[in-house]
């Protein structure tokens, strides 16, 4: 079953030079129309962009479902809406968005969801990082939100804090 994602886990992942775990843990990624443009065409000439538009394992996938994508659209932008709806075409095992909205939305429809911290946390588990508190650092230079509270939540059940 495939994988979908929205952009900022990729662009997150990109900026600290982790996007190549998705491909280690999914093998394939796809993405919708909106996700590519958000990532790689409005991320201009980044390191970032150019490491998304680079990675062959991401695939992009036109959305059928214009109807369910304008309704999201009420609640959500338009990359996490054809996210949303790709994850539900593709009858995908996961997406990955970091958005609360997005994140309750797409659970309400039925889906699997984890984000950035979810693979960095499976990273860490599965011994691919040694140290979740330096990711988490790189995450927060990049612009990454992430409450204190949630900080030391993560730390803890990664057995670093």
């Amino acid at each position: 079953m495939p994988m979908v994602s929205n952009s900022t886990p990729l662009i997150h992942l990109a900026k600290i030079g982790r996007l190549e775990l998705l491909r280690e843990f999914f093998g394939e990624v796809l993405i919708p129309e909106a996700v590519y443009r958000e990532c790689v065409i409005e991320g201009g000439g980044s390191e970032d962009a150019q490491a998304i538009k680079n990675a062959e394992w991401i695939k992009v996938e036109k959305i059928t479902d214009e109807r369910l994508k304008r309704s999201l659209m009420i609640e959500l932008d338009e990359g996490e809406s054809e996210a949303i709806v790709l994850a539900l075409e593709k009858d995908a095992e996961l997406i990955l968005i970091d958005d609360y909205d997005g994140r309750e939305i797409a659970r309400a429809l039925g889906l699997r969801v984890a984000g950035t911290l979810g693979v960095l946390l499976k990273a860490k588990f599965t011994g691919k990082i040694t140290s979740l508190r330096d990711e988490l650092e790189k995450l927060k230079a990049t612009g990454f939100w992430l409450s204190e509270r949630l900080y030391e939540k993560i730390l803890r059940e990664a057995g670093e804090l």
